[in-house]
């Protein structure tokens, strides 16, 4: 028996993972070296501690509902699967995991055999492939693919609801001058400070994109049932739009080995608006018609909002 004892605790010490097993009332009875380097604690200071100890407050009450579920029906389906799941550290933080859990029968009841492995590099290593994919590095704004997307997912709910959407086309009317007399760096600047604007102009439900270069969209979900209204709603955010991207840009200018430089810009907005519901167009068509009427507005002397109305 104590060959077979030093045996377990050999394999135990053997897997790379953390491995907690708990008794029937979700007492810590047995912790491996591992655990002691992932959660932060001593093997003293979490044996006979409720396994709470290593979950986020805010989700305990949630795992102790599912102990109970699992006391009253043992043959859980989350028995021998990954579980996605935050586990908390001895100094608070808390961290992605997979837990997997297995139990054991014993001559003093059924103990439960979590083994956790920490995914926190692997969670930071997707949102970062993510954001690649779907969000532009300058700006941090959606890019093109997740606006598209957006844009579809704004036109099923347009056509559940029957509430019109509205989308804007922006071309900025003096941004080469900046690039051509100060060089590539003012110019991200400037395009950085121009999405922090557009950010400040819209709702939570609403979507600031940049579609490249000095173009940028901005698209608004859930506005009103009659369409005279929602355009009414939807030139209220252009005028404001306007008038915030043509304040003067102060642009901080940081070069190597030389004083930092600080410079003012003037830079206006042509706007291209059209109002639509879900089945006047295809994403396509809605975005042809909103560029159409950004160019009518660039056309204009730019400085302007221009609403087209070819999908009536």
């Amino acid at each position: 028996m104590q060959i077979q004892k030093e045996l377990a605790e050999a394999l135990l010490e053997a897997v790379p993972d953390s491995v907690v097993i708990v008794d029937h009332d979700g007492r810590i009875t047995i912790v491996n070296a591992r655990t002691e380097e992932v959660f932060g604690y001593s093997r003293e200071e979490l044996l006979g501690q409720p396994i709470e100890q290593l979950i986020p407050k805010r989700l305990q009450a949630v795992h102790v509902a599912h102990r109970t579920q699992y006391q009253k029906d043992p043959h859980s389906r989350s028995m021998g699967t990954g579980l996605d799941l935050i586990a908390r550290r001895k100094d608070g933080s808390e961290f992605n995991v997979d837990v997997s859990l297995s139990s054991l029968e014993t001559p003093d009841g059924r103990l439960i055999i979590s083994t956790i492995r920490d995914v926190t590099k692997e969670k930071l290593a997707e949102a970062q492939i993510y954001n690649l994919a779907f969000y532009d590095a300058l700006t941090q704004l959606p890019n093109r693919r997740l606006l598209y997307d957006r844009l579809s997912q704004m036109m099923a709910s347009s056509k559940r609801t029957g509430r019109y959407g509205a989308l804007m086309f922006l071309d900025l009317d003096n941004f080469k001058p900046v690039n051509d007399k100060h060089g590539h760096g003012a110019g991200d600047l400037l395009l950085i400070e121009v999405a922090n604007r557009l950010n400040q102009c819209v709702r939570e439900v609403d979507t600031v994109a940049r579609f490249g270069g000095d173009e940028f969209v901005v698209m608004l979900d859930e506005l009103s049932v009659d369409k005279s209204e929602s355009a009414l709603q939807a030139r209220i955010v252009a005028e404001k739009v306007r008038a915030n991207l043509s304040d003067p840009y102060l642009l901080t200018i940081k070069r190597e080995a030389e004083a930092d430089t600080t410079i003012e810009h003037c830079c206006t907005v042509s706007i291209g608006v059209v109002v639509f519901i879900s089945d006047d167009g295809s994403k396509d068509e809605i975005l042809k018609w909103a560029d159409i009427a950004m160019y009518k507005a660039k056309e204009s002397g730019g400085n302007q909002i221009y609403f087209n109305d070819a999908n009536t």
